[in-house]
Order: C-alpha cells, then sequence, then structure tokens
C-alpha cells in the first residue's frame, strides 16, 4: 500500500519519539567519542574493520536524527565532544575486547531502537528506527562472525535435543529452594548466559574505568560498581554451574597496565549508566522467561541493587553538573504560579 508521506509532516513529535530520538542521539554521540579513541590503537585488520563499520552508523544515526530535529525545531543535545576523549593517551584494552564490547553496545542498540518501531506515529521516525534496526543487526552479524573465525566467541550453554514433546506434571517444575530442583531450560539457560556475557564485559570495562579516574568519588562509585558486577557474575555463574552447564569466561586480562585517563570522568559515568540500565532490561527478560522460583527472585534482588546503583550514579552526575536533562512534559502546577 502506497503512503503520502507529507501527512505525516506537520505531526508534532510525541513524548515517544522525542525520547527515542534524545537517549539514541546520546548513546551515539558517547560511542563516537569512546570508539575513536579505540580505532586509534586498534592492529588487527579484521577487527579495525568493524570498529570502522561501528563509527559510520553511529555518524550516521546522528546526522539523520539532527536532520529531524532542525526540521521540528527541536533543540540539539549537547551530548559529547571531543573534550570528553583523550586521544593521546595510551590504549586502554587490548583487541579482542573491541569485539565483546561492540556486542555488548549493539544489543542495547538492538533494544532501544525495536521498542521504539512499535511507539513510532511519524512516518520519518518509524523509518529512522527501522533503519537503526537493520543497521544494528548488520553490526552485530559482523561482530559475531569475527569473534567466531578468532575463537573468542562465547557460546550460550549446548543442551541435547529433546528426544520427544513433554508436558510438565508436577507443580514441582517451578520450584528452586526446596526438595528437587530441575536443571535450567533452554531459556533460562540463555539468559543466564546473557547477563553474566554482559556482566562480564561490564567490568572489563570497569576495572579499566576505575584504573584510569582521578575523581575520587567517581572512582569510589566505580569501584563499587565493579564489585556488584562480579557479585552478579557469581551469583548467575553458580546458578549455571549447579547443573554442570558453563559460564562465560572473564575478560580482565584485556585491560592493559595504563592509569593515564583517556576518557572524562562524565562520559565513562554517563556510560556506567548506560551500562547498568542494559543490564536492568536484561534481567527482566530473564525474569519474565524463567519457570523456576530461585532463579527469578534471584534476577529479581539483583535488578533492585542495580536500579539503586543506576540512581546512585545519577546523584553523583547531578552533583558535578554533568547529567543533560531529557525533555519532560510541562509542570503545570509550577506554571500556575509563574
Amino acid at each position: 500500500m502506497e503512503m503520502d508521506k507529507s501527512l505525516t509532516t506537520h505531526e508534532e513529535l510525541t513524548s515517544a519519539e522525542i525520547g527515542k530520538l534524545w537517549a539514541t542521539y546520546m548513546g551515539n554521540s558517547m560511542a563516537t567519542r569512546i570508539l575513536q579513541f579505540y580505532l586509534q590503537h586498534v592492529e588487527d585488520p579484521d577487527i579495525q574493520h568493524v570498529l570502522e563499520y561501528a563509527i559510520e552508523i553511529s555518524e550516521d544515526f546522528l546526522k539523520k536524527i539532527t536532520y529531524i530535529y532542525e526540521k521540528k525545531n527541536h533543540p540539539l543535545p549537547f551530548g559529547f565532544t571531543k573534550d570528553d576523549v583523550n586521544m593521546q593517551a595510551p590504549r586502554l584494552f587490548l583487541d579482542e575486547f573491541y569485539l565483546h564490547y561492540l556486542k555488548y553496545m549493539a544489543k542495547a542498540g538492538i533494544s532501544l531502537y525495536a521498542t521504539a518501531v512499535p511507539l513510532m506515529t511519524r512516518e520519518d521516525t518509524r523509518e529512522l528506527f527501522t533503519y537503526c534496526i537493520t543497521k544494528t543487526v548488520d553490526l552485530m552479524n559482523r561482530v559475531n562472525k569475527v569473534l567466531q573465525a578468532k575463537g573468542f566467541i562465547q557460546t550460550p550453554p549446548i543442551i541435547p535435543i529433546p528426544k520427544r514433546v513433554d508436558f510438565v506434571k508436577k507443580q514441582q517444575y517451578l520450584h528452586g529452594f526446596f526438595g528437587h530442583v530441575r536443571p535450567p531450560h533452554a531459556l533460562e539457560a540463555t539468559h543466564l548466559h546473557d547477563n553474566i556475557e554482559n556482566n562480564v564485559t561490564s567490568k572489563t570495562l570497569l576495572i579499566g574505568f576505575t584504573q584510569v579516574s582521578k575523581d575520587e568519588k567517581v572512582r569510589d562509585i566505580l569501584v563499587r560498581g565493579k564489585e556488584l558486577t562480579e557479585k552478579h557474575i557469581s551469583r548467575f555463574s553458580e546458578l549455571l554451574n549447579r547443573s554442570h552447564l558453563p559460564s562465560a569466561p572473564h575478560l580482565d586480562h584485556l585491560v592493559t597496565a595504563s592509569n593515564e585517563a583517556p576518557f572524562s570522568d562524565k562520559i565513562m559515568l554517563f556510560h556506567k549508566i548506560d551500562m547498568f540500565s542494559m543490564k536492568i532490561r536484561g534481567y527482566g527478560n530473564a525474569i519474565s522467561l524463567n519457570g523456576r522460583r530461585d532463579i527469578g527472585a534471584s534476577a529479581a534482588r539483583l535488578l533492585l541493587e542495580v536500579s539503586l546503583y543506576v540512581e546512585d550514579l545519577g546523584n553523583l552526575m547531578i552533583e558535578k553538573g554533568w547529567l543533560e536533562q531529557m525533555p519532560e512534559a510541562p509542570d503545570r502546577d509550577a506554571l500556575a504560579f509563574e
């Protein structure tokens, strides 16, 4: 069915469109700065090509969002600038880490863009986020191909193909704390692995960030995040290991010994808010697809810990004057007394 795009030309941006455009702009503004530093130090040509493609699509997304903002006279977010990166600093991570990092960031992007599409009412924003999904999935596929080719891929646990279709016969299937506890089903194992993989990448980034942060408050909260992440890796790994299923290996060795900061404290704190917010989504997915009480309870408890940590990160950014405010609805009560 052919549609006249002019029908949406004069529609106002909805809260969903304003919010998703803002989040996408901020995330890609951060990503371009981080990735440009990584690109400067990469040695492996295959990994270099993937980094170049990731920067290319992030810059492309920013241009397309800027065009929509200009059409609607929407102020451009400040985001991040060249002042947030010290391109003269020595490398902080080894090449392999760049692939794991890109996979994590692609997961975050796909999650953001996929939830945006059904909420878009304008043709231009719907096309934009559909395009973002397509390009980010392509990036994910390229990253996974290089990970596999170099032997770095972290696969979810392998379980046997069932011999027949079966049905659950007892409520005991849902137990997890007492009596016989069944092994994780396929999706429980999948999301335990996914959350471990995400946390392992997040912890590696935190190790690097804690090495280079010079502000005492920033360093302390990053150290706390590293310890929290290690705790969550241990808990999710334990739930897999009880059933003799493997968990993703750590990547701590991919951090160099440099303590010269390539990134500003502002961009590092924002980055961790972004990554820990993705953990909340990941834990929520695990809870929604879970059938065992102990797994669901663990994910719910850890989700709360992450939420409280993100709030503390936000409070510190506010204290420092670094937290850019997302557009919000008007405060009618305040307006009445102006």
